[in-house]
């Protein structure tokens, strides 16, 4: 045989048993080519003017080469040691080092560059949903059009020939390295398959729960007041992440171990064949391979985490802007409110008028929150305070007060009780309330909140400390003009006419639709890119997990035929099969989700004012993508199951 018929031949044999791997390998490049022809796009000058839009186009293709790179070169590693066995018979039959190492290079650079140009291919063809799908979530109004980047193309094909570089030189080093004999126990010495339990290995399991339900305590503390100087905070994050991570890898190399041996002693040792097909297998794999599951779960849960809070803060949008904004429009000058009314009254646009007064009040807030953030943390805190005659629906008594315009960041870091006692300090006056509760609806605009809740009480209460407000502490003008549009379907010309005369621009005027579109804008961009990283991310290691599901398949092969033999069923087989994916794909996956989960819960409210839809969804989203790695894995056993006889 030839040494082209050789190379076809295995070839032929490499392409028939790692379809996933090529796949993986075109849909890298596909991504990354997608990504990059994204930012040369002429389309998104606009993004890529902005500081924020140029960084994160950046960074998120440094990453996305990083995460690449990692996969491709562990992915070979698996390739190669799968291999090993047809090395060493290679070098029994003749074959010198460097003749083998050039039968690899050769179909490797069949393989690599052919996927790649079919990558490109693909990418190429993506790259004007990819964009239309960037448009619709920043809210451009822009037909996306198809345009080929001839500097797409060659920063693709150098960073994946560097990446196809350091494969040939990891085969290299391999196949340097290793004798004959070691490369007929190279696969069998990967993994360890048994080793009887002892009691250090069930401390550390335990040990590795203990670090993770550690972590995730604190991670409930962190913004509740415990921490509040700067350097505490970092370094409880630090301490966070570092028990979790350690928890994680210590759960693999012992808790899953110990679980499932206890398992196995609560049967006395009788297990039933699903039970030898599954928990068997697994307790050990997952040991042997903690590192790597330690950190695809990492991963994973900063993933799932960072797309959680971009997508909260971008579903979040519209209420964060009523919070900062109760109306559609808001003005700090009678002559701006009269100036847009008229240009609404001449476009035929029907609005609604809101005028409030509003008393800049020092007040003493120690008995309602815990956390002061003014004078040295004495309790005295400068309110908003308005009358509850100029909001509609609510109804304080003499000695009451509500507070309203408050958000969960505001809720979280001031620790403001529901109710207690307050006292409303003027120049000569003091007058004590009681509050009676809490409202999240705002009644002033962030120029007059500044960030704390508002006060509203009792208008002969207004009136008496309007007589003795103190001067020194008032805004530029003590009333809150707000504007609101009748017919949402007008919204856009109103809001054309408030830019067009220039309001936006003054200080203290403030416009929803103009807040919505910004903040959408701007999380709109950080989501699409994390969520593209965070697809490469799954799509690769998920690939890891099938190529380590296939090398085991491959090994129990033989167990497979001798079960056969004695009589069980493809069905009898593939139910243990089935057991054992579920737990090999969904421990990861579960507790990827328990970090995430943590992690988000921790500081959401920083992001947005929706917790449970968004987070929800992108977990849904993540398991539905994750399990088809499970389902292709279940179908190589069962080709395995069916070819053992």
């Amino acid at each position: 045989m030839s040494l082209n018929q050789l190379i076809y031949r295995n070839l032929k044999k490499n392409i028939k048993n790692y379809y996933l791997y090529v796949f993986a390998l075109i849909f890298s490049v596909a991504l990354y080519f997608a990504f990059v022809t994204l930012q040369y796009d002429p389309a998104l000058d606009e993004i890529k003017g902005s500081v924020k839009g140029a960084a994160g186009l950046a960074a998120a293709s440094v990453l996305l080469v990083v995460i690449v790179a990692i996969f491709l070169l562990y992915a070979n590693t698996i390739f190669i040691k799968r291999r090993s066995r047809e090395i060493g018979l290679f070098q029994l039959i003749g074959l010198t080092k460097g003749k083998i190492f050039r039968i690899l290079s050769s179909e490797n650079l069949i393989l690599y560059f052919g996927s790649m140009l079919v990558g490109i291919f693909f990418g190429f063809s993506c790259s004007r949903l990819l964009l239309m799908i960037l448009f619709r979530i920043i809210g451009v109004d822009e037909q996306a059009k198809l345009s080929f980047s001839p500097q797409a193309l060659l920063q693709t094909v150098i960073v994946f020939a560097a990446v196809y570089l350091l494969i040939m030189l990891m085969n290299y080093t391999f196949i340097k390295r290793q004798s004959i004999l070691s490369l007929f126990r190279v696969v069998s010495s990967t993994e360890n398959t048994y080793r009887k339990m002892r009691v250090s290995e069930l401390f550390i399991g335990l040990l590795g729960i203990g670090f993770i339900l550690f972590g995730y305590k604190v991670s409930t503390r962190l913004f509740s007041g415990a921490f509040t100087a700067m350097n505490e905070l970092f370094l409880a994050m630090v301490l966070i992440l570092g028990s979790v991570i350690l928890g994680t890898y210590l759960f693999y190399k012992g808790s899953v171990s110990a679980i499932f041996n206890l398992v196995r002693k609560a049967k006395g040792g009788y297990l039933s064949l699903n039970e030898v097909l599954s928990l068997s297998s697994i307790m050990f794999r997952m040991k042997s391979n903690a590192l790597l599951l330690t950190i695809i779960t990492t991963v994973s849960a900063l993933a799932i985490g960072l797309l959680s809070l971009s997508y909260i803060s971008y579903y979040s949008a519209e209420k964060s802007a009523e919070q900062s904004v109760p109306n559609h429009f808001s003005m700090m000058e009678p002559a701006d409110v009269a100036a847009f009314g008229q240009a609404l009254r001449q476009a035929n646009i029907e609005y609604r008028e809101t005028k409030r007064a509003v008393l800049m009040v020092d007040a003493d807030v120690a008995q309602v929150i815990g956390v002061s953030t003014q004078d040295g943390g004495n309790g005295i805190m400068t309110l908003p305070v308005v009358s509850e005659k100029s909001v509609d629906g609510v109804d304080v008594a003499l000695r009451e007060a509500l507070f309203m315009g408050l958000n969960d960041a505001m809720t979280q870091f001031m620790a403001i009780r529901p109710t207690g006692e307050l006292t409303l300090k003027g120049q000569t006056d003091e007058i004590k309330l009681s509050l009676i509760g809490m409202d999240k609806m705002a009644v002033v605009s962030i120029p007059f909140s500044g960030g704390v809740p508002t006060a509203v009480v009792d208008q002969a209460v207004f009136e008496r400390m309007a007589k003795d407000v103190n001067p020194d502490i008032q805004k530029g003008t003590s009333v809150y003009y707000g504007i609101d549009i009748v017919n949402p379907e007008q919204m856009d010309q109103a809001d054309e006419l408030y830019k067009g005369m220039g309001l936006e621009s003054r200080s203290g005027n403030m416009s929803q639709p103009e807040l919505i579109t910004n903040q959408k804008g701007n999380m709109g961009l950080i989501m699409f890119i994390v969520a593209f990283l965070g697809l490469t991310f799954l799509i690769t290691s998920g690939c890891i997990l099938y190529f380590k599901q296939m090398g085991e398949g491959e090994e129990e092969r033989p167990n497979y035929t001798i079960l056969r033999k004695i009589g069980f069923t493809q069905g009898n087989l593939l139910r243990g099969v089935q057991i054992k994916q579920l737990f090999s794909f969904g421990i990861p996956l579960a507790v990827g989700l328990s970090h995430s989960y943590f992690a988000v819960k921790s500081g959401w409210f920083l992001f947005g004012t929706e917790l449970w839809t968004p987070m929800v969804l992108v977990m849904l989203l993540y398991t539905g993508l994750y399990s088809i790695f499970g389902l292709l894995s279940v179908m190589f056993y069962k080709r395995v199951i069916k070819e053992a006889l």
